[in-house]
């Protein structure tokens, strides 16, 4: 891959934020306000609609019990991947060991949140229990204030994202937690485009708040390789003649 932006994103991510086995509808990161979604709340269930509607398969799956510190919920990320789904499982990485029962689980990608690491020592050893292949580093932000303990030092987006590298992070997100559910756009453009300058050759994923083809067309112009996405799916505010579009390059409604 050169240095170029390119056009398109590799693909769409349906999130799916679990909460105590339903999934949520996540608002600003205030996870004591999220609530199932209604009427469908099953995990499963939503899954399917989100590849009978769309055609998506591969799903992100933020375990938000596992966040909060209890065990990650490996029989649900069994099932899922049983129906054929492919998953990317933010399980509340602390330390890099912490990877391996999702790795023993099938799980494609494993996210190592910046929000639960303990720090870059353990970033590193998640790269080298997963393997950068599998192992994606996401830059938490809230309000765009990244959400680093006291042992990533300097608190600065770029250079914690240059740290993630340095320990051989290929895969990284930018997700700030503010914008999620809330419908205000990811709020991110200016960090994507400085981490696209600076690592042409990362693979580069974001999220909150898309709301709708033109973020997902914005998103794409800024050189981002995946989008993740909720609510406008859940809402309806993407359908699947705006998805067929965005991946085409032509308008909906246009063969």
């Amino acid at each position: 891959m050169t240095g170029c932006l390119r056009s398109r994103p590799g693909g769409i991510l349906p999130v799916l934020d679990l909460m105590a086995g339903h999934v949520v509808r996540g608002i600003a990161g205030r996870r004591h306000e999220y609530r199932p979604l209604a009427p469908v709340c099953d995990p499963l269930a939503v899954a399917r609609s989100f590849r009978e509607r769309f055609g998506l398969s591969v799903l992100y799956l933020a375990d938000l019990d596992a966040i909060a510190g209890h065990p990650p919920a490996l029989s649900l990320f069994q099932a899922l991947q049983d129906d054929g789904f492919s998953l990317w499982v933010d399980a509340g990485l602390k330390h890099g060991k912490d990877a391996e029962p999702l790795l023993q689980a099938g799980v494609e990608r494993v996210i190592a949140g910046l929000e639960t690491l303990a720090g870059p020592d353990e970033l590193a050893e998640a790269v080298r229990t997963c393997g950068p292949e599998r192992l994606v580093f996401s830059l938490d932000l809230r309000a765009g204030v990244s959400l680093a303990s006291q042992m990533w030092g300097d608190g600065d987006p770029l250079a914690i994202v240059n740290r993630a590298v340095d320990v051989g992070v290929r895969s990284a997100i930018v997700l700030d937690l503010t914008r999620v559910g809330v419908g205000q756009g990811p709020g991110t453009d200016a960090l994507l485009t400085a981490c696209r300058q600076r690592w042409p050759d990362i693979e580069l994923t974001a999220g909150g708040g898309v709301r709708g083809l033109d973020d997902l067309r914005r998103l794409a112009d800024l050189g981002v390789d995946h989008v993740l996405v909720a609510s406008a799916l859940h809402d309806g505010k993407l359908t699947p003649a705006d998805l067929a579009a965005f991946l085409s390059g032509s308008s909906p409604g246009n063969s």
